[in-house]
């Protein structure tokens, strides 16, 4: 029977500061899930992750109103982050046995005025718009009155290393959009090689009703609901222009030896494609989950498979906007879809659960927050046990080498195995 290595990342579900937190910006120590449980315990009447907490979540560290369990059916740690960042991108890399060679630039004044009349001439348009921290649901409020008049693309970023850019589809064809965010991927090398180039296409809200229209600057945290927004993001026309891995992956080395690679959601691009030959697109956690467990209830597709998925909306929806109880919210829709994922393994699968960084939702700024991550780990047949601190991501690469009996070598984080 074919083995599949099945890999769950609960964006931005950080577990605890790690010692440097300070040397990332932040002004008190942080503790996402904690964080959420100490809200939800006191506003909430409590977090119900009854399903997580099975596979040993609440053993990992002492949560309000989420006890440890005598016997969890899966194994449970944390690990820390090797690569000196708190992104999507390292975190995702350093799972997969890559180093970051470098770390990437953050804009929290705006990109340079270089940067941004290099982006007009070669896009052929007038201005932008923009060009701020801002979040994406807010901005294209905001602006998007004045992006339909001027047809100027909104150009903003966040706290990530990321460059986005904003277009109604009704007014900036999609294809232009993806070909800006290509030409802009190319203008930021070099020193100015942010991570990502996001390409966020919108559109008019088909149940918009007149209103008044945002004039003024929101805080993201204060982020408008999505009834009362004019214009929405289309999250399934959404496209990431990474840069490409710094290294050999463990997703490679599954492929060179015959293996197969499926992502879900933002994995694909996460990688810039390398490694990941199939990619199955998501509009939301709920259609992530829904067609995760779907193929993972399909035959595989070799004899050693990878099922990667990313959960965004923890991070994206709730962990950067400070929403506390969103984000409780979005962990309970989670936690009630995992026996219906344990129901669709067979004997050779082996699931792990983790997080890329954290985001609490109750720190300040709206920033990630540099903290451990959890790992569960399960299998009906592997004992469970208690991980510890993992030194490193990387164990969930080891891991996934192990279970396929492959050699753990070429790769710039030589992680430790969680099989034995």
């Amino acid at each position: 029977m074919a083995k599949r290595a099945i890999v769950m990342i609960i964006d931005a579900l950080g577990v605890g500061s790690q010692p440097d937190w300070a040397d990332y910006d932040e002004v008190a120590p942080a503790n996402t899930l904690a964080s959420c449980c100490s809200y939800a315990a006191q506003n909430l009447g409590g977090i119900k992750l009854a399903n997580l907490q099975k596979l040993g979540l609440a053993n990992i560290i002492q949560l309000e109103g989420l006890a440890a369990i005598d016997q969890p059916i899966g194994s449970y740690g944390k690990m820390a982050e090797l690569n000196p960042a708190k992104d999507t991108i390292t975190g995702h890399w350093e799972m997969m046995g890559i180093k970051a060679n470098k770390a990437f630039p953050y804009y929290p004044n705006g990109f340079p005025p270089e940067i941004i009349a290099e982006l007009c001439k070669q896009c052929a348009v007038e201005g932008v718009l923009g060009n701020c921290t801002a979040s994406g649901t807010t901005i294209i409020n905001e602006l998007g009155d004045e992006h339909v008049a001027s047809g100027k693309p909104i150009v903003y970023t966040s706290a990530d290393s990321v460059l986005q850019i904003a277009c109604d589809v009704d007014v900036v064809p999609l294809e232009t959009l993806y070909k800006w965010c290509e030409i802009a991927r190319e203008i930021m090398r070099g020193e100015h090689e942010v991570a990502r180039i996001i390409a966020r296409p919108y559109h008019r809200n088909p149940s918009w009703e007149d209103g008044e229209i945002l004039t003024s600057p929101v805080a993201p945290q204060d982020d408008i609901k999505a009834a009362d927004m004019k214009y929405v993001r289309l999250g399934d026309k959404r496209h990431d222009y990474s840069v490409l891995p710094h290294a050999k992956s463990v997703l490679d080395l599954v492929l060179e030896h015959g293996g197969h690679v499926i992502g879900f959601g933002k994995i694909q691009d996460i990688f810039a494609g390398v490694g990941v030959p199939e990619n199955i697109h998501t509009a939301d956690n709920a259609d992530g989950l829904d067609k995760f467990i779907k193929q993972v209830q399909s035959p595989a597709k070799a004899e050693q498979e990878v099922l990667f998925i990313n959960l965004v909306e923890t991070d994206a929806n709730y962990g950067h906007r400070r929403d506390p109880e969103g984000f409780c919210r979005a962990l309970e829709a989670i936690d009630e879809r995992i026996p219906d994922l344990l129901a669709a393994m067979n004997e050779d699968d082996v699931l792990m659960v983790s997080a890329d960084h954290g985001c609490d939702p109750t720190a300040a700024g709206s920033d990630h927050t540099r903290e451990y991550v959890p790992i569960l780990v399960y299998n009906q047949s592997l004992e469970a046990k208690d991980l510890s601190t993992r030194e490193s991501f990387a164990d969930i690469g080891a891991t996934i080498l192990d279970w396929f009996g492959l050699a753990n070598q070429g790769l710039s984080i030589q992680g430790q195995s969680m099989k034995a």
